[in-house]
């Protein structure tokens, strides 16, 4: 889930006494095993993580090394002019003046729980909200979906094999206290700007003319936040494929997809059309072969061999599914499993071609060869990297720009803010590697997070700026459980190795689809949305696909 309409951090370059100004730092990681954070200097010439000052105390540097404060990104060898530091500082003096005539939540005071704000709702943010200790904490999520979306089974609701609502579960369902508790709250709006100097994110509400005033922007304080702002599709910059290509990353786009879809299939039985333009018409590209672009290849096989070949007979020659990977599909996937996918994919009809994209034209696909492939629907899933509002923030990076972490989820250099999930990645100063973009580990992190909150509020009440050592425990460690794909026509994949190179069981066929079907209901997050589950699955199966299309042709 990408928070839209990003703003950059408003912040100050550092006047020459901060420069010299003395910082806070850990100790070094090697020796923080058990996560008690002290002052004490890393050994010379070792590495270590800039400091987390609500959880260490203070030390001098030399004066060379400059001062994190806020999140200045000005090097220490840089003074700007004193015109420029004057300019600056009264734009800083507009903009806190402005912000300061924001409503909104202020900072809480003595005697109420500290605030939580979790940006976000996906994955992460969810679990975390779930198991977040609302008798400790007030919680606050803002979002511009009020909803969790179940990514795993987003593919089946694009042909009708579910129902949308099935996949789609509140975010107050899976954490009461937000709509219930007094000082809990989930906001409907994007997150635009963070000060955490003052501890405050400001905030623009989703567009409804019956607001005072458009946008509507509002602020919220917060004692500890929680970025889990999720990620946007990746593109690698091809031209076209933002204003002509699907994604499959919301229920909104499942929607579009299958009203696209079912338009084309009615259009094409209209009277005057050529059989080039049938066959443009009734073509669906997917681009990527991982495994949501598998999953809904084969969903889509199984649409035409069951229900386009019954209820569409006089166009059914003419619909084609072609897959395009530039390298191999499942590339994860033990190797077994990528060749069973491969065999059982092209069996039902699935065109897998070896490539990549150009361009995207309005009609038609351009391959780096300069083969030309028409489309009449396209799909992209080529993965994905960090939203804009994510490359907005001045924090650290980890690898492929996602928001750096310790090895607590903690954002190095900033008081009490903590990242998670698709937007977050461990520091190359940690040794650890960049966890993949995977619901699994969005979710641990989360169940994680939450139960080290209950640590810190038991040490110092979880309040913003709380001085004095915390010890933090264990740090996060993943442990992959293995992964799963549905191929389509009651074929799935279980791959249950422990990473890409281990061995491990490896299952595919018949048995891997109940395996399949079954570990995903279990991981649904309401007893009410299992029940929906299993009523869809077994409407599809008694009685086919749903194929009516609401909505206007777009």
């Amino acid at each position: 889930m990408a928070l839209s309409r990003a703003t950059r951090i408003i912040r100050r370059q550092p006047l020459a006494a901060d420069l010299l100004s003395p910082i806070r730092v850990p100790s070094n990681t090697s020796s923080s095993r058990a996560g008690i954070l002290s002052g004490s200097l890393p050994p010379s010439g070792r590495q270590s993580l800039p400091p987390a000052r609500y959880i260490s105390t203070g030390a001098s540097l030399p004066n060379h090394v400059p001062s994190f404060r806020a999140i200045s990104t000005t090097p220490c060898h840089h003074f700007p002019s004193a015109e420029k530091m004057a300019e600056e500082e009264e734009e800083e003096e507009d903009e806190k003046e402005r912000r300061e005539m924001l409503p909104g939540l202020g900072m809480t005071k003595p005697g109420e729980k500290p605030r939580v704000v979790v940006l976000g709702s996906g994955w992460a943010a969810c679990r975390f909200l779930k198991d977040l200790d609302t008798e400790t904490y007030d919680a606050v999520c803002v979002s511009p979906r009020n909803h969790m979306v179940f990514t795993p089974l987003l593919a089946s609701t694009c042909v009708g094999t579910l129902e949308f609502r099935s996949v789609a579960e509140p975010v107050s369902r899976i954490q009461p206290a937000l709509s219930s508790s007094p000082n809990s709250y989930f906001f409907l709006a994007s997150c635009t700007g963070i000060d955490t100097r003052r501890h405050e994110v400001y905030c623009e509400a989703a567009p409804n003319s019956g607001l005072p005033s458009e946008p509507y922007r509002f602020k919220v304080a917060y004692d500890k936040l929680v970025i889990a702002a999720g990620a946007d599709p990746l593109t690698f910059n091809v031209k076209g494929v933002k204003p002509h290509a699907f994604f499959l990353r919301e229920v909104g786009h499942a929607q579009e997809i299958r009203k696209k879809l079912l338009l084309n299939l009615m259009l094409s039985e209209n009277p005057g059309l050529s059989e080039a333009e049938k066959k443009r018409l009734l073509h669906c590209v997917v681009v990527g072969g991982g495994p949501t672009g598998v999953e809904f290849s084969g969903e889509l096989s199984d649409f035409i061999m069951r229900d386009v070949r019954r209820r569409h007979s006089h166009v059914k020659d003419y619909v084609r599914v072609t897959l395009i990977e530039a390298n191999e599909i499942l590339s994860s996937f033990d190797v077994r499993l990528r060749q069973y996918a491969n065999n059982h994919l092209t069996k039902c009809g699935v065109r897998l071609v070896r490539g990549v994209v150009k361009e995207v034209q309005p009609r038609k696909i351009v391959l780096n060869d300069g083969s030309e492939v028409p489309y009449g629907l396209l799909v992209w899933s080529t993965g994905v990297g960090p939203s804009e509002f994510v490359r907005s923030l001045d924090l650290p990076r980890s690898a492929g720009g996602r928001i750096g972490v310790d090895e607590w989820l903690r954002v190095p250099s900033v008081e009490d803010v903590f990242a998670l999930g698709d937007c977050a990645g461990f520091l190359e100063q940690t040794g650890r590697q960049v966890l993949p973009a995977l619901a699994q580990v969005a979710e641990r992190e989360g169940k994680y997070l939450a139960v080290l909150f209950s640590k810190i509020a038991k040490q110092n009440g979880g309040r913003a700026s709380a001085t004095g050592e915390v010890a933090l425990g264990e740090p996060f460690v993943y442990k992959h459980r293995g992964s799963m794909a549905s191929v389509g026509r009651y074929k799935a994949l279980v791959d249950l190795r422990r990473s890409k190179d281990a061995k491990g069981l490896s299952l595919a066929g018949f048995v891997s689809w109940l395996i399949w079907r079954s570990a995903y209901l279990t991981r649904v997050v309401s007893w009410r949305n299992r029940f929906y589950v299993v009523v869809n699955w077994a409407t599809t199966l008694v009685f086919g696909r749903d194929n009516s299309r609401i909505g206007g042709c777009s």
